[in-house]
């Protein structure tokens, strides 16, 4: 069984001190963190160090720490910063002890050649942390919205350093079946999250409307069955931001969620 994680923007309305209290409190195994905890850390005076003795201090391993996206087809100075950026999230990943960082792909349009170049680019600063990227397609971005389009990234970069991220809300949003993911190939594989999108009411652009697994449409025994199948033993992310959600108490959000995580992966 895959072990479970708790993505810190699924209670984004909770500061990150009681975000690591719940999903210790409630069961999760791990903790993702993103780019943005260290921002709003960083923009209420707190250091990113400050951040890390919290987090090492939970006792919950991080699965995985994000990047800031938009490195693929930028240039120029938002360039360099983004690359300032992607190194400064590696260096904090493998001072958690965490072993992968994720990135969404640019949410425009560009050439594929160069987006596999910027893969190998970033992949180096990747490996010089000791770190993985994990790369995530985003089913409502403009060009790289599906898996095979990914892919097709990936295999033209050919980076040992770099690899898939799999978003079962992503796949059941892009309309990928289970054997689009059985041609994948193991190695293919760096990191997993999930969340279910909704059975009906899907809208352009709109992500914040991630369900707990059998709430929606996706086929969530098939997919872990799969990650078993090929060895997959990292973590499994939950990541289900949901505006209905954050209003609610958090700490039921998190033992809701992870019921039925266990549920579907039972």
């Amino acid at each position: 069984m895959a072990r479970l994680a708790l993505h810190t923007w699924t209670l984004d309305a909770s500061p990150l001190t009681d975000v690591l209290r719940i999903a210790k409190a409630t069961g999760w195994e791990g903790i993702e963190l993103r780019r943005l905890d260290f921002r709003r850390a960083e923009e209420s005076g707190q250091s990113a160090d400050a951040v890390l003795d919290l987090v090492r201090a939970s006792g919950l391993p991080v699965a995985c720490v994000g990047v800031e996206f938009g490195w693929m087809w930028t240039d120029g100075a938002e360039r360099a910063r983004l690359l300032r950026v992607f190194d400064e999230q590696c260096r904090r990943a493998r001072a958690l002890g965490a072993t992968t960082v994720m990135s969404p792909v640019d949410k425009d349009r560009g050439d594929v050649a160069r987006a596999a170049a910027s893969v190998r680019e970033v992949g180096d600063i990747t490996a010089a942390s000791g770190v993985r990227l994990a790369l995530e397609f985003n089913s409502q971005c403009d060009q790289l919205n599906t898996l095979p389009r990914v892919r097709e990234v990936l295999a033209r970069a050919g980076h040992a350093s770099c690899g898939l991220l799999l978003d079962a809300y992503h796949l059941g949003r892009s309309g990928a079946t289970p054997k689009d993911v059985e041609d994948v190939a193991p190695a293919e594989i760096v990191y997993v999250q999930f969340s279910d999108p909704p059975r009906t009411g899907l809208e352009p652009g709109k992500a914040l409307d991630r369900l707990p697994p059998g709430q929606g449409s996706f086929w969530f025994r098939e997919f872990f069955a799969l990650m078993a199948t090929k060895g997959y033993a990292g973590f499994a992310s939950y990541e289900a931001p949901n505006e209905r959600a954050w209003k609610r108490d958090p700490t039921d959000v998190a033992r809701e969620a992870i019921a039925a995580s266990r549920a579907v992966l039972a």
